[in-house]
């Protein structure tokens, strides 16, 4: 309006142009000096408790509590409220408007939502700030974030429920489920009365039941031994693929948190091994809720790709995020650090690590430098970009090193393996392994993972998307090989299955949804592929879209000639599945 009034040569354009300027400028002014006394006399944000990393479940909402204080003597307001999280978690804030009035605090809550298993940050909060000094609404926002960081350990829900139960007694021990395996030796219960043989203490000898059956009978006791269970699963970084919450892994960790909280409860000792192209954790059987707490530790590192062999960002990436997410924690916003100076940087990072929540184990890197990037990163939960290449060819070498090794052992003899990873190649070491394994006697019990859940097309009206026939290709192509892989470890004496998927919210009973139909083409493409109607596999018979059941004569069913013969009580589908592992707890064997 200035410029127009001095083209126009009207002197009450200009002057009236000149004040909205004023004004604009003063209340601008007014409104970074109000926010300004207000930061300096004590504006800050605090958490509402003092442990600095909350324990959570996947899939479940918590609720933190937070407040804002104003110290100073100037009315504000804090608009737009949003909070500086990890990715892995859902995070908001209500509410999103708070009114500060001079000299106090007004509380909020922050609700989480976590999906997936993990160490994850909230590193605190933004808003914009509006200066009220004359009441009303302030004309002009000034943007500020609050940087208190904030970890949320995110664990199965079994291993959750055990460690939040009361230990009682003195040792703080859990009081122990379930019966031991019987073994015959010294102890404390009868195990059965028999014939007295030369060689046998007096001391065993039942002198009342012999008086009456006119010979010496003997008490044979039992002694209890609990069981050595190892829980392996491959936590390459291809099995983090899909959507958070449903990819192979999430639901395969859950289980497996099912599995060690189900032997510890036993009283059983549970080692653990999560191994990818390299063992990322070897721990050794163990009871109790400590031997749980380890555990937990391992399952959530299992998901950090901030190891330089997992993670695709370089050192000069790597130094960027830590940039970003130290800033706002430095008094001195990284002022005094040149740009490009990585050792400064480093250093500077170090140092403040003693505010983070967690305190992770020192990650694989190539340089001291990058490590010390790497570790901060993971101390303060901040996920990073996994590397694109993935790790199944080295991590199947790993699992058939890790087999050796746990056949071999002798103090601690295991009874029984559990291993979450996809079937082993038709070359794999793996199989010599496993029958050195069966030839001691262990049982081994073999959990594929799921993809089905992160195959799921979304639900949409109208023709389908050649995304959904994709979709559906990959899925027939995916039960396949899980039949087929189940059949060969069965050959080897291993218990194959897929993860049971029913119990993270898709049920696995149904029969797959029909084919979705495709619009007409003009012209058909060459060689189409079938998708569905097809067998592509002997005794699997896949769902058709729109196509009643053929019905079979009545009588018996003749057996096809590449099936293998069911064992006796062996409870079998008419697709020829054998489901007989289908429970859950199989009852448990004697090992004598």
């Amino acid at each position: 309006m200035v410029a127009v009034g001095v083209a126009a040569k009207v002197s009450a354009a200009v002057a009236f142009g000149g004040a909205m300027l004023l004004a604009v400028t003063l209340g601008r002014a007014l409104a970074l000096s109000t926010v300004t006394r207000i930061r300096a006399s004590g504006f800050e944000m605090v958490w509402g408790t003092t442990r600095r990393v909350t324990k959570a479940t996947r899939g479940e909402e918590i609720v933190l509590e937070a407040e804002l204080r104003n110290r100073g003597f100037d009315d504000a307001r804090g608009v737009n409220l949003r909070p500086v999280a990890s990715s892995m978690l859902d995070v908001s804030i209500h509410p999103s408007t708070l009114d500060l009035p001079a000299a106090s605090k007004v509380r909020f809550e922050i609700h989480v939502r976590p999906k997936r298993v993990g160490r994850w940050g909230v590193h605190g909060i933004a808003l914009e700030v509006r200066g009220t000094p004359l009441g009303g609404e302030g004309l002009y926002e000034v943007p500020l974030m609050f940087a208190n960081p904030h970890g949320v350990e995110v664990m199965p829900k079994p291993l959750f429920a055990m460690l939040q139960t009361a230990r009682g007694g003195r040792a703080r021990r859990v009081a122990e489920a379930g019966r031991p395996a019987p073994l015959a030796g010294e102890g404390e219960h009868l195990k059965e009365l028999r014939e007295h043989v030369p060689g046998d203490p007096f001391k065993r000898i039942a002198w009342k039941a012999s008086a009456r059956r006119g010979q010496l009978l003997v008490r044979e006791m039992e002694r209890e031994e609990r069981d050595v269970a190892w829980l392996l699963i491959d936590a390459s970084v291809e099995l983090w693929a899909g959507e958070l919450g449903t990819a192979p892994l999430d639901a395969a960790v859950d289980e497996l948190g099912g599995v060690a909280a189900r032997h510890l409860a036993k009283g059983d000792r549970v080692g653990i091994v999560v191994f990818a192209s390299r063992i990322r954790t070897w721990l050794a059987p163990g009871a109790g809720p400590t031997q749980a707490s380890k555990i937990v530790a391992a399952l959530a590192s299992a998901a950090s790709m901030v190891d330089s062999d997992r993670c695709e960002l370089d050192e000069a990436e790597l130094a960027q995020r830590v940039a970003e997410h130290l800033r706002p924690l430095d008094p001195r916003g990284l002022a005094d650090v040149p740009r490009g100076n990585f050792d400064a940087l480093s250093q500077r990072a170090e140092a403040m690590r003693v505010r983070a929540p967690f305190a992770p184990r020192l990650p694989h890197s190539a340089s001291p430098r990058e490590q010390r990037f790497r570790h901060y990163l993971a101390s303060f939960g901040v996920e990073v970009a996994p590397r694109v290449d993935g790790e199944r060819e080295k991590a199947d070498v790993q699992c058939s090193a890790i087999l050796e090794k746990i056949a071999r052992e002798k103090k601690k003899r295991p009874s029984i393996v559990h291993v979450w990873a996809p079937p082993p190649p038709p070359e794999s070491k793996v199989e010599a392994a496993v029958r050195k394994l069966r030839a001691r006697h262990v049982e081994i019990r073999w959990t594929m993972p799921s993809f089905e859940p992160s195959l799921a097309a979304p639900s949409h009206a109208g023709p389908a998307s050649v995304e959904d026939v994709v979709r559906e290709a990959v899925r027939i192509r995916v039960r396949a090989s899980q039949s087929r892989a189940e059949r060969a470890m069965r050959s080897l004496g291993v218990r194959a299955r897929p993860v049971q998927a029913a119990r993270h919210g898709v049920d696995a009973a149904l029969p797959a949804p029909p084919l979705p139909v495709l619009p007409p083409l003009e012209a058909p493409p060459p060689e189409a592929p079938p998708i569905a109607g097809q067998a592509i596999m002997p005794n699997v018979t896949l769902p058709m879209a729109n196509t009643p059941a053929k019905a079979e004569p009545a009588g018996p069913r003749p057996a096809a000639d590449d099936r293998a013969p069911s064992p006796a009580g062996a409870r079998t589908e008419p697709g020829g599945h054998d489901l007989r592992d289908t429970a859950v707890d199989p009852p448990r064997t004697d090992r004598r």
